[in-house]
């Protein structure tokens, strides 16, 4: 690519030069995306003749982002799962234990393309640690913005990477709130991993993987957590792309899982928002969001795809975690969301017992220790 991609506004077609002191989101409040969007040429090789040894980055010809920070993560294993009749990507095995590694990646990539030399970014937990260590990784100092509860192993990973933690009380909307405020002083750049187009860049290649793990072939459907959607959106992009470039041939569907009392998307929808327990999860910690930053986008993704989105109580979420740990999978408690959402799915009819479907799991449950 050689000089860093511009940005532009979908919305209002705004365009802004790329830089250390480009804006975070477009002055009519919508989220940027790259200028740039490239298309690999020819077919794709088979997996077998694919060199991963790059993770992620196997897949530069798709990112408008060259490779600086990088751990070589990715290529996460897809297994199948018998006792849900689907097949588990196992997002907790990146090097700081979820799929924000994917978003990592990317973002710290761009900070270097750009000079930049500190981030900020807002997280409650998750996106947090990963952003530290790869600025970490990069030699780039951070600040990352968490709520004043936030889970003492996250807050470790945290602190340990020489990061510094700014601990918020309130709402997990205050802790936005406090972090764009340090960006609009111009104390950093922010390295969101809700609003920065080069997070989504690295979470499409969630897609790719999964296409070439299954011979260049899409599954029927996608049943992903939705908090910030970083993920959810990250697979529809992907996706996208593969049918733009011509490699696949159709999309999968997009099923999200919310948390009930949290689930801005499903009251869009028109569904029920407070799950199977009438009230609002205590669990599931990863998705509390109200207002996710691109929702919009996640609505038109769900349109586009003839997707859903439900919200699961805290009692189901603890039941499918106990069944995910009992079947060896070590995961955190916002993991149970997807699985839980696929089994309502197929019992409410969405999904037939014979659809092929992938499901992720996002983090370690060593984040919960």
């Amino acid at each position: 690519m050689g000089t860093p991609s511009d940005l532009v506004c979908p919305d209002c077609g705004a365009e802004y030069a790329a830089g250390p002191d480009e804006p975070w989101r477009c002055t009519c409040g919508h989220g940027l995306e790259f200028a740039a969007r490239p298309h690999p040429e020819g077919n794709p090789l088979p997996l077998s003749q694919l060199d991963t040894t790059e993770g992620l980055w196997t897949f530069f010809e798709f990112l408008p982002i060259e490779k600086h920070v990088t751990f070589h993560e990715g290529f996460t294993p897809l297994v199948d799962a018998p006792e849900w009749d689907a097949q588990f990507k196992l997002e907790y095995v990146f090097p700081t234990g979820s799929f924000k590694d994917r978003g990592a990646t990317t973002t710290l990539s761009r900070a270097v393309e750009l000079g930049v030399e500190k981030v900020v970014e807002d997280s409650s937990g998750n996106a947090g640690a990963a952003i530290a260590t790869y600025a970490a990784r990069a030699g780039l100092e951070a600040d990352i913005y968490v709520p004043a509860d936030v889970k003492q192993s996250k807050l470790m990973a945290i602190q340990r990477v020489d990061a510094r933690p700014v601990r918020v009380e309130g709402s997990r909307e205050d802790v936005t709130a406090a972090c764009l405020d340090a960006v609009e002083s111009g104390e950093g750049w922010y390295a969101s991993h809700a609003w920065n187009p080069a997070f989504y860049a690295g979470t499409m290649t969630f897609a790719f993987e999964i296409a070439a793990q299954r011979g260049w072939t899409v599954p029927d459907a996608l049943v992903l957590p939705i908090g910030h959607g970083t993920l959810f959106l990250g697979a529809y992009r992907g996706f996208k792309l593969l049918n733009d470039a011509g490699i696949v041939e159709s999309m999968p569907r997009l099923l999200g899982a919310q948390a009930a009392g949290y689930a801005p998307i499903v009251a869009a929808l028109g569904g029920d928002t407070t799950g199977e327990d009438g009230e609002r999860t205590d669990i599931a910690d990863g998705i509390q969001i109200a207002e996710p930053a691109r929702g919009t986008q996640i609505l038109e993704a769900i349109e586009a795809t003839d997707g859903d989105a439900i919200a699961l109580g805290s009692n189901v979420l603890e039941t499918t975690l106990d069944r995910l740990h009992r079947n060896g999978y070590y995961v955190e408690p916002t993991c149970a969301a997807a699985p839980a959402a696929l089994r309502r799915y197929r019992e409410a009819g969405v999904l037939d017992d014979d659809d092929d479907v992938v499901v992720p799991l996002t983090g370690s449950g060593l984040k919960t220790m």
